[in-house]
């Protein structure tokens, strides 16, 4: 089942992609290649358990409603697999431009602990200061199998949003993500908020004279 048609299969292929993502073998034919939204909120076509397996791979990072899906995976299939880019991997830099984090696509910062999936909104503020995300040298560094996230999964697994409202909490909530992973040293942090400081004094000596001469 797929948004796009059966034409589209194989595209990570097309452009040297990972194999697993666009192999020669088929498991499917256009007769039996589902075509539609799989986040409308609609039954997707199929019986409750009517599949032994189902594979999700590098899919709910990408979707408006993650939840919805994860529902629907439960309820039509008895077991499957789910790997998603890990959150570790989303916050850094590098990997598409170097001052963006993860992929301009990704709509999701993603946990799994355990049977529990775990959906964060991706704020675009993690673009906008290097303190919430990670370099492209920590990126570079990465072990293979810290790039990924996955559930091995039978009779269901828990999947949650997390919200986190206001920027200050936004804010806070990307730097202690990252200063938990692989901190930036004290003395940056402490000449940034210098630098912030002095910015935002700045910023009211223009206004002060811009109200004065104005």
């Amino acid at each position: 089942m797929d948004a796009e048609p059966y034409e589209t299969r194989g595209y990570y292929r097309t452009f040297g992609g990972p194999t697993h993502q666009g192999g020669d073998k088929e498991f499917f034919s256009s007769a039996t290649w589902v075509q539609r939204d799989i986040c409308a909120r609609e039954r997707w076509p199929f019986a409750d358990k009517q599949f032994d397996f189902a594979v999700c791979s590098h899919t709910l990072e990408d979707l408006r409603d993650p939840l919805w899906v994860c529902s629907e995976l439960i309820r039509v299939a008895k077991r499957g697999y789910l790997e998603v880019p890990s959150r570790e991997w989303e916050t850094c830099r590098g990997a598409e431009h170097p001052r963006l984090a993860g992929l301009s696509h990704h709509r999701w910062l993603i946990d799994i602990e355990g049977n529990r999936i775990r959906f964060l909104q991706k704020f675009h503020l993690i673009h906008s200061h290097w303190s919430y995300s990670f370099p492209a040298s920590h990126l570079s560094r990465m072990p293979l199998e810290r790039t990924v996230k996955w559930i091995w999964w039978q009779d269901g697994f828990e999947f949650e949003e997390l919200t986190i409202h206001g920027l200050d909490n936004q804010r806070a909530a990307l730097r202690e993500y990252v200063q938990s992973v692989a901190p930036y040293s004290a003395a940056r942090l402490r000449f940034d908020r210098g630098c912030h400081r002095l910015n935002s004094l700045g910023s009211r000596v223009r206004r002060r004279i811009g109200r004065m001469f104005g």
